[in-house]
């Protein structure tokens, strides 16, 4: 049955990708962006495009008659967010809670909200199981007051919220003009260039990568399925691999023999991170994208965007 759904950060990475699956699917797609951070050039045609801030209470009308709300607007690149801690906790903790009160007052069945990885930070349990939370750095403390503020919509105002904790989500559209872009993105685009790569560090930091495609039919389970009404879950695919591994799959996949070049990394983040998904499994989820497959696919988008000249 055709939805009506709103997705805060519709210009975003994730949020244009699942704009473009929920429209495949056929529902109606209500986005709302300051396209501060988004590309506008990213949002799908079709998409109700709404220019306003997760802050303000003039976003209040656009929520009325909306089935579902992923929340997915955030300040979310580390150094930017450990920069300027205020306007993280604007965004993010005073943002949020506005949606959710917009939500509340307009009846939404339910807001599925982005948590993040970066709730693990301190913890040195892996694969890591939910209920293990320990952030560092002023992103991943925004995004605790997050997570923290939807159970306390859910206990007093009855308010049904799903989060959502993405490990290291990659695929077309990743957003490459980040003070630290995400590495595959910034990989093949220097690859592309003809330019040595550069990683932060020594390249041994382990990651969990997840493909946008898995997290988006984790996004439509949310829609039709009531367990996960109020749980949060990790979403990763519960293997990692090293930052040098992922160039040398890269590299291999463009046929470079480039090699990368190190630089001191910036403080905080995690230095390892390996999803515990046995709750998401639970509901009837789990990762289908190999990841050299899923490189292989973004790499072929990002050829093509840098060909049209959308990628500098």
């Amino acid at each position: 049955m055709k939805k009506k759904v709103l997705i805060t950060g519709v210009a975003g990475f994730i949020g244009s990708n699942l704009a473009d699956r929920l429209l495949r699917e056929g529902h109606m797609v209500l986005g709302l962006d300051t396209l501060a951070y988004g590309i506008p050039e990213q949002i799908p045609k079709g998409v109700e495009l709404h220019k306003a801030d997760i802050r303000s209470r003039d976003i209040y009308p656009l929520f009325n008659d909306v089935d579902f709300v992923f929340h997915l607007a955030a300040k979310n690149c580390i150094p930017d967010c450990q920069a300027d801690p205020v306007e993280t906790s604007d965004i993010n903790i005073t943002g949020t809670a506005n949606v959710f009160e917009a939500a509340r007052l307009a009846n939404v069945k339910k807001v599925i909200y982005a948590e993040s990885a970066a709730l693990y930070e301190k913890i040195n349990k892996f694969p890591t199981p939910e209920d293990e939370i320990a952030p560092e750095t002023f992103y991943g403390i925004s995004k605790l007051c997050n997570h923290y503020f939807a159970k306390a919509y859910q206990q007093f105002y009855s308010l049904k919220t799903v989060g959502l904790r993405y490990f290291n989500v990659y695929g077309p559209r990743q957003n490459y003009r980040r003070t630290i872009p995400p590495v595959a993105s910034a990989f093949i685009i220097k690859l592309l260039k003809g330019e040595q790569p550069i990683i932060f560090g020594d390249g041994t930091k382990r990651y969990d990568f997840i493909h946008v495609d898995d997290i988006n039919d984790f996004h439509l389970l949310c829609m039709k399925d009531s367990r996960v009404d109020n749980f949060v879950f990790n979403l990763g695919t519960g293997k990692n691999y090293s930052i040098l591994e992922l160039y040398e799959i890269v590299a291999k996949i463009m046929g470079s023999n480039l090699k990368p070049v190190c630089k001191p990394a910036p403080e905080g983040g995690s230095e390892m991170s390996v999803a515990d998904i046995r709750r998401a499994k639970e509901v009837g989820w789990s990762p289908k994208t190999n990841l050299e497959d899923g490189l292989r696919g973004m790499v072929d988008y990002v050829k093509t965007e840098f060909k049209k000249g959308n990628i500098k």
